[in-house]
Parts: C-alpha cells; sequence; structure tokens
C-alpha cells in the first residue's frame, strides 16, 4: 500500500479541507510559474484586505486615532498607495519565493488565504495602531526532503531580505531627499526587514523552524542578518503624511 502523501505549511497549519483543494491538471500546475484561478483568487483577496488594513494605520484614519486626534482622510489616499506597495513587496513576494522554491523541485504548491487570519487583520486596522497579519500560506504537497522543505522555508525571509538590502542604501543615498519616493524605499525597506525577522524566529509554525531542522548555522547567519536590517532601517524611517 503507497505511502499517503503528506502536506506542508510555509507559515501556519491550515487543514480544513477547502484549503486543501487540487485542481485539475496538478502535475501542470507543479511546473515553476504556475498558478490556478483559484490561488490568483486568493492572493487577490488577501492584498486587497491587508492593503486596507495597512493603510488605516498609516494614514492615522482608524477608530483609534480618530477618537484621540481626529480623522486625517487627507492622508488616506497615501496610506493606500504605501500599504499597497508594502504587501505587493514584501508579502507578496514572500509568499510567491516559497512557491517556486516548491515548483523548483516539482511539487505541487499554491497559496491559500486564511480567512480568518485576514478578518482579523483588517478588525486590526480599523480600530487599533496596530496589525497583526496571518493571511494564508503557500501550501505544498509532496514528499519532500529535509533539505528541501528547509529550502522552501528559507526562499521566503532571503527574497524579504534581498530586498530590505537592496532599498536600504536607495533610501540613505539616492532618496535623501523628503519626498514620497523615499517614503515608499523607506517603508520598503522597513517592511521586507520586519517580515524577513519574524518569519525567521523559531517558533511554531514560523519559516525559522523548518530552516532551523534543514541548517541551523544559515538560518542564524538569516537572523542576524535580517535582524541588523531591522535595527538599520528603524530609527531611520518615519513616514510624512
Amino acid at each position: 500500500m503507497a505511502e499517503k502523501r503528506k502536506i506542508y505549511t510555509s507559515f501556519h497549519d491550515i487543514s480544513p479541507r477547502e484549503y486543501m483543494y487540487f485542481p485539475k491538471g496538478t502535475i501542470e500546475m507543479s511546473k515553476p510559474g504556475k498558478f490556478s484561478r483559484l490561488e490568483l483568487q486568493h492572493l487577490l483577496i488577501s492584498i486587497c484586505v491587508l492593503t486596507i488594513a495597512f493603510a488605516f494605520v498609516l494614514s492615522r484614519n482608524n477608530l483609534f486615532y480618530g477618537l484621540s486626534s481626529g480623522f486625517e482622510l487627507d492622508n488616506l489616499q497615501k496610506g493606500i498607495a504605501l500599504s499597497f506597495i508594502g504587501i505587493v513587496s514584501a508579502f507578496f513576494v514572500h509568499e510567491i519565493s516559497h512557491k517556486f522554491m516548491a515548483q523548483k523541485y516539482g511539487l505541487w504548491a499554491e497559496y491559500r488565504m486564511y480567512p480568518k487570519g485576514l478578518q482579523f487583520a483588517l478588525l486590526l486596522g480599523l480600530l487599533t495602531p496596530f496589525v497583526f497579519a496571518a493571511p494564508g500560506a503557500v501550501m505544498f504537497r509532496g514528499d519532500s526532503r529535509d533539505f528541501e522543505t528547509g529550502q522552501i522555508a528559507m526562499a521566503g525571509p532571503l527574497a524579504n531580505i534581498i530586498l530590505a538590502m537592496i532599498t536600504f542604501p536607495l533610501y540613505l543615498f539616492v532618496f535623501f531627499e523628503q519626498s514620497i519616493l523615499r517614503d515608499i524605499v523607506g517603508f520598503i525597506c522597513f517592511i521586507n526587514a520586519f517580515l524577513a525577522t519574524f518569519n525567521l524566529l523559531p517558533f511554531g509554525p514560523l519559516d525559522g523552524v523548518k530552516v532551523i531542522r534543514w541548517n541551523a548555522t544559515i538560518w542564524i547567519i538569516l537572523l542576524i542578518t535580517a535582524s541588523i536590517m531591522l535595527m538599520l532601517i528603524w530609527p531611520r524611517f518615519s513616514l510624512v503624511f
């Protein structure tokens, strides 16, 4: 009797049957760069919800800021733009990096949103001064070896670290005068450094746990690099509305 295939996730464990839906052409979908219609829908919904949640916090237009200092609706458009750019450059790049690495090893891999996580993120964005998001995960199907699982987990934070390392010198030396471009570059650097650092923590279902199981040396190098990038950009970055 053939051994039952395992299901893995890159960020958190999602087991309900609807998230395990494998579309027709599963083998075809294992080729790098292949997306199903369902996956694209889940990605689009996640990006839209996260953009709204973060936009209300960044522009100080949620209930918390509104009650304490008044609403600043004139800033909402800029908040939406910055939020969208940050979500696409960090969250989308992170998840797609997981997906492409899994597909590289011939595994079926697709993003699935986590509705409760998205609802919680939206609620926080509308009511509080911070957002915690667990929007979903790239799920991959197949009997991956330990080094493959580790490299799939590593791909997301590594992509974020690379983007942070590219945008940090641009923020310091190219876009050094206050402008919308400086805000965009700084925000891309900050959100990527933060997402990489958070996901590399060795807790629960985060990517760091899977990377450690594969190669602890690589994990500590990545975590130190991500943490340094976060410490470098955090005190320097501030949005001006």
